[in-house]
C-alpha cells in the first residue's frame, strides 16, 4: 500500500470516528432539550466533558498533518469529493491547532449549562440569572474570532463561521437595502384596512396540534421513517445522517400558527438534509453548507410555499376538519389573509414575513456592539427594547418576550442570526429560477404535491450537502445573489394583499 493509499485509508477512518462522537454529542443535545428531566444537566455536562475532549484530540492530533500534507501533496490523484474533504478538514485542523484544549472543553461544558438556565431564565423573566453565564460565552466567542481569523474583525469572524465570505460591510448595506424598501411599505400597511386574524388564537388543544404537525409533514413530503418530530421550549432541527434527521416544535394552546409555521420551516431545513446524497455520511461534508443556504430552504418552504393561496387551498380542508369549532366561521381566504398579516410583533419566530428581517437587525446591532465592546451583557435588555421600539415600535413587556426569547446566544451561536435575513432574500431569487425552469409549480402545490418543488430544490441544492461553498452554490443555481428579487417579492405580494 502506497502512502497515498494509507493517507486515502486515515482519512476514512478519522471522518468515520470524528461523525460517530458528533453523533453522541448530538444525540445528548437533543435528549437534553426535549425528554430530560430539568435538573439532569450537571452528569449530562460530564458526559460532554469526556466526549468534547475526545473531539478535540481527534481533530487536533499532530498525525493529522502528515495524512493532510500527503493528500495535498497528490491533489492530482484525488477524486473532487475527498479534495473537498481534505480542503475542509485543514482548515478545521489548522483552526483547532490554536484552540487551547482547557478552553475548548471548558467552552463546551459551559454551553451545556447556559442552555438549562436560559430556559429556566426565560420561563421566570429572569435575565440576570442568565447574564453571568451570556458574559462568559461572549468572552470566549472573542477568543475564539482570533482563532478563526485572527487578521479579521471579531464579529466578521463570527459571521464568516456561518456564511463564509459574510462580513459587516456586506451586511450593512444589505440590511440598508431592506429597511429602505420595508419601513415605507409598512407605513403604508399601518393605514390600510387591519386584517382580521383573532381566529388564530383561540383555543387549539394541543393533541390536536400534534395530528396537524403530522398531516404538515406528510403534505411536505417529510419520510417518517427517517424523520421525527419532538417538543421543545425553542424549535430547531438536528441531523445526524441523511437517514437521521429530528425536528422539534413547541405548542401554544392559544396559537395555532406559531406551531403550524414552525413544522413547516423545520421541516424545510429537514428536507435539505434528507435530501442530500448517500456518498457524503459520515463525512465532513455531511449536512447543509452553511446557515444562510439552510435559512434559504426552510424559509422558503415556510413563507414562500407555506404562506401562499396555493398550499392555503391545499391544506385548508383538512386544518377546518381538525378544528371545525375554533374555525367555523372562517373561510379560505380570511385564512390565507391571516396567516399573511403584517404587522410589527415581539417575538422573531412568529414574525410576519415584511417584519421578519426587521427583528434580524435588532440581534445583529447588538451582536455588532457586543463584540466590539461598545455594549455590556448587562446592558442587553434596555438596548433590545430601544431598538425594537426605534425598528419596530414596539414596547417590550418584559425580557421573556424580549432579549430572552432566542436560544442562540446560550447554545453559543454568536453571529447567527444574520443567516435568517440572508435566507430569506435568497428565496424569492431561488424561486424565479424554480419557476424559469419548471414554468408554474403553483398548481401542484394547490393540490397539495409539492414533490415537483422538492425535487428540484433536491437537485439543484440538497445533494451537494456540502461539496461546494455556499456562494459558489447559489451563484451556480440563481447567478449573483441580487437582493432586490427579495424586496420586490414582498412590495408584491404586500401591495396585493393589503390592496395599496
Amino acid at each position: 500500500m502506497n502512502d497515498v493509499s494509507k493517507a486515502l485509508e486515515q482519512l476514512e477512518q478519522y471522518q468515520r470516528t470524528l461523525s460517530a462522537y458528533q453523533h453522541a454529542i448530538g444525540v445528548l443535545y437533543l435528549d437534553a432539550t426535549t425528554a430530560a428531566p430539568s435538573d439532569t444537566w450537571e452528569g449530562r455536562g460530564r458526559t460532554m466533558e469526556v466526549l468534547s475532549q475526545k473531539v478535540y484530540e481527534l481533530t487536533s492530533d499532530p498525525g493529522l498533518e502528515g495524512m493532510l500534507s500527503c493528500l495535498e501533496a497528490n491533489r492530482d490523484e484525488l477524486s473532487p469529493q475527498v479534495k473537498r474533504q481534505v480542503e475542509v478538514i485543514r482548515k478545521d485542523y489548522d483552526r483547532m491547532h490554536r484552540f487551547p484544549q482547557e478552553e475548548y472543553v471548558a467552552y463546551t461544558v459551559l454551553i451545556n449549562d447556559a442552555q438549562n438556565v436560559w430556559q429556566k431564565a426565560k420561563n421566570q423573566n429572569d435575565f440576570p440569572s442568565f447574564a453571568p453565564y451570556l458574559e462568559k460565552i461572549v468572552s470566549y466567542n472573542k477568543k475564539f474570532a482570533g482563532y478563526y481569523q485572527p487578521q479579521m474583525a471579531p464579529y466578521d469572524a463570527l459571521l464568516n463561521e456561518y456564511e463564509e465570505g459574510l462580513n459587516m460591510q456586506t451586511l450593512d448595506a444589505f440590511f440598508d437595502q431592506l429597511r429602505k424598501a420595508i419601513v415605507p411599505l409598512l407605513e403604508k400597511l399601518s393605514k390600510a384596512r387591519p386584517m382580521d386574524d383573532g381566529f388564530l388564537y383561540r383555543h387549539y388543544p394541543v393533541e390536536r396540534q400534534r395530528v396537524f404537525s403530522d398531516y404538515l409533514m406528510e403534505v411536505m413530503g417529510i419520510d417518517r421513517r427517517h424523520c421525527g418530530i419532538a417538543e421543545t421550549e425553542h424549535p430547531y432541527t438536528t441531523n445526524f445522517r441523511n437517514q437521521d434527521v429530528r425536528i422539534t416544535t413547541h405548542y401554544y394552546e392559544d396559537n395555532l400558527v406559531s406551531s403550524m409555521f414552525s413544522v413547516i420551516h423545520e421541516g424545510g431545513h429537514a428536507l435539505y438534509e434528507l435530501g442530500a446524497a448517500d456518498c457524503y455520511n459520515d463525512t465532513v461534508l455531511s449536512g447543509g453548507v452553511s446557515m444562510g443556504i439552510h435559512e434559504s430552504q426552510s424559509r422558503f418552504y415556510e413563507n414562500i410555499i407555506g404562506r401562499s393561496r396555493a398550499f392555503v387551498h391545499a391544506i385548508f380542508p383538512k386544518t377546518k376538519e381538525l378544528f371545525p369549532e375554533q374555525l367555523a366561521d372562517v373561510d379560505e381566504e380570511m385564512f390565507y389573509r391571516a396567516i399573511n398579516k403584517a404587522q410589527p410583533s415581539l417575538i422573531r419566530t412568529e414574525a410576519d414575513e415584511l417584519t421578519y428581517a426587521l427583528h434580524v437587525m435588532v440581534r445583529y446591532e447588538i451582536e455588532k456592539q457586543l463584540m466590539a465592546d461598545e455594549l455590556a451583557v448587562k446592558d442587553i435588555p434596555q438596548r433590545w427594547n430601544q431598538l425594537y421600539q426605534a425598528y419596530l415600535g414596539v414596547e417590550v413587556p418584559n425580557d421573556r418576550e424580549g432579549c430572552l426569547q432566542d436560544s442562540h446566544w446560550s447554545g453559543g451561536s454568536i453571529g447567527y442570526f444574520p443567516s435568517y435575513a440572508l435566507g430569506s432574500a435568497y428565496g424569492p431569487q431561488i424561486l424565479s429560477v424554480m419557476e424559469g425552469q419548471l414554468g408554474d409549480i403553483w398548481q401542484d402545490v394547490a393540490k397539495g404535491d409539492l414533490s415537483k418543488v422538492t425535487g428540484w430544490l433536491r437537485e439543484k441544492i440538497h445533494r451537494h450537502a456540502s461539496f461546494m461553498k455556499p456562494g459558489e452554490l447559489f451563484t451556480q443555481v440563481c447567478g449573483p445573489f441580487d437582493a432586490k428579487y427579495y424586496t420586490d417579492y414582498l412590495t408584491k405580494k404586500y401591495t396585493e394583499l393589503y390592496h395599496l
